[in-house]
């Protein structure tokens, strides 16, 4: 059980990523994004978690860069947009995604959706390989992929994904999904998961909480972390990111993580990977 906000978790290739991060979905680019990432990192967040779609790279680079803290002491991660699949132009995404950052590597790569309409996935994935041969990026993984889209990735690939990024709360639960990652030795990150605040409200986690003496946010983001699942909850404020990393000084009990799993629903609140196809 992570003790810590510098604690990490072992990915099947040996490299380490911190159990909780910073995920910048929807911060704005310029001054918003370059204040949440130095106050993350400020506050001891190791992890930071951006994508091409965000178009925030620039400044989360800059935030690295302005934090004063060394390159090899981060773990950052980036996503391939729907619109870049294929094996040349993953390639290329990566690089400009590298350039935006300003960096030589990223800690961690992500196929953003498996897009099964495009058919390109396997061929995106063999470019991921090639990078991570390459040492442009130290982990390969994918986002939002089911145990279907993993089982056809997997049939022809010569590394399996480290990660699997995907929503993941109380609400939506993944068990299936989850023991299936386990199986695979891939690691099982959540996005979103606060379920963007509609959870915060939810009498069984305020009882929890009251009984901590912590708020609805920090036993969520504890549960997750009690559940053998890396998160990044996603802040603009200081304050919300310094509490959002409070969650290391209580332990949920057994009765607790039984009543937070019987919250799931199966309710997403992003689209079905097997039908999202924006690019």
């Amino acid at each position: 059980m992570p003790k810590n906000l510098q604690a990490t978790t072992t990915l099947h290739n040996g490299v380490k990523m911190p159990w909780l991060g910073l995920g910048v979905f929807l911060v704005e680019d310029g001054q918003e994004v370059i204040d949440s990432v130095k106050a993350a990192i400020k506050n001891g967040y190791k992890s930071i978690d951006t994508a091409a779609i965000y178009k925030n790279e620039e400044g989360v680079g800059q935030g690295i860069r302005e934090s004063g803290i060394a390159r090899e002491d981060l773990f950052v991660t980036s996503k391939l947009w729907n619109g870049d699949q294929g094996y040349e132009s993953t390639l290329a995404a990566c690089e400009t995604s590298l350039k935006k950052l300003g960096l030589d590597y990223l800690d961690l790569y992500l196929i953003h959706w498996p897009v099964p309409s495009q058919g390109k996935y396997k061929d995106t994935w063999r470019a991921l390989e090639e990078l991570y041969k390459d040492g442009k990026v130290k982990a390969i993984g994918v986002s939002n992929f089911k145990e279907h889209h993993l089982e056809e990735l997997i049939k022809d690939a010569e590394v399996v994904p480290m990660v699997n990024q995907v929503e993941f709360h109380p609400n939506l639960s993944q068990k299936e999904l989850h023991e299936y990652c386990k199986k695979k030795g891939i690691q099982l990150e959540a996005w979103s998961p606060l379920k963007q605040g509609q959870l915060l409200d939810d009498p069984t986690l305020i009882k929890i909480a009251e009984k901590h003496g912590k708020t609805t946010a920090q036993v969520i983001i504890r549960w997750d972390l009690q559940s053998e699942v890396v998160t990044i909850p996603k802040s603009t404020k200081a304050h919300r990111i310094i509490a959002n990393a409070d969650v290391f000084d209580f332990e949920l009990t057994a009765e607790d993580m039984d009543a937070i799993n019987a919250l799931n629903k199966d309710e997403r609140i992003g689209p079905d990977p097997d039908e999202f196809k924006k690019v």
